[in-house]
């Protein structure tokens, strides 16, 4: 998937769309480009993603209509999404992101998978956002 038209969700965008219902997603352009890249190029959903889901809901922080394999195995299933690995290559680059980026390495993960595959991150938050706007990722906003 080394595609520029392809995207990567973030993990909260990730679980949006697997839950449904969500007004956050809702008619806005980050959908349609979500359901166009579906058909199209694909999605990509980072190997980090599945760590946060289970952390998430390991903590009690996220709830979910089925056991947490499950969930993930419907929710990698689903189509047009596919597994972004975690790759040497971007973890180590995951510790070089050019610019001033936060330290957090979920995020660092994130935005080093967007860079590596050439494509957008779909996301609402504000630091990736603010970050993308030195134009070292490209981002669609929620």
């Amino acid at each position: 998937m080394q595609t520029s038209s392809a995207l990567l969700l973030d993990t909260h965008v990730w679980i949006w769309l697997m839950q449904g219902g969500d007004t956050r997603l809702s008619g806005g352009s980050a959908l349609q480009a979500i359901v166009d890249a579906s058909r199209h190029s694909g999605i990509a959903v980072s190997a980090i993603s599945v760590w946060e889901v289970a952390m998430l809901e390991a903590k009690g922080r996220l709830v979910l209509g089925s056991p947490i394999s499950e969930w993930i195995e419907a929710s990698l299933s689903a189509p047009g999404i596919a597994m972004a690995p975690l790759s040497p290559t971007i973890a180590i680059d995951s510790t070089r992101l050019p610019g001033d980026f936060h330290g957090d390495p979920a995020d660092r993960i994130l935005v080093a998978t967007a860079r590596h595959l050439r494509c957008p991150l779909v996301t609402a938050d504000r630091r990736i956002l603010d970050y993308s706007g030195s134009g070292h990722v490209r981002t669609i906003e929620v």
